[in-house]
């Protein structure tokens, strides 16, 4: 359980590193302390998490992808390692979101069974 919260917390700090990168203190603040909301142990915390994932695939990292590729073919630079990058970056975001699934079930590891 504890690899879940590591993936989602970096997953997040990416996002906020992305908007600080861009001068969006604001933002890269609210990206940072979103992950507290794994403290609360309810569904729609971790449904709001993986909105909050899975929008920020789309809207952060999808986004900035096209516009860095587009600048990169525009100077005749390479750009498919850019593109690998960001795509592994992109599938980093999913697979977090994903691994929100498992923070609400209170598994202790026993499984029986018959």
């Amino acid at each position: 359980m504890w690899w879940r919260v590591l993936i989602i917390a970096i997953a997040y700090l990416l996002i906020g590193a992305h908007f600080l990168r861009f001068n969006q203190i604001e933002l890269a603040i609210f990206a940072a302390i979103l992950p507290s909301l794994m403290l609360i142990k309810h569904v729609v915390a971790t449904r709001l998490l993986q909105l909050g994932l899975v929008l920020g695939c789309i809207f952060v990292w999808g986004i900035s992808t096209v516009d860095f590729v587009q600048m990169r073919m525009a100077m005749d630079a390479p750009w498919l390692r850019l593109a690998c990058i960001m795509s592994g970056v992109m599938a980093f975001t999913l697979f977090a979101a994903y691994c929100c699934n498992g923070l609400t079930t209170r598994d202790k590891g026993l499984h029986l069974y018959y």
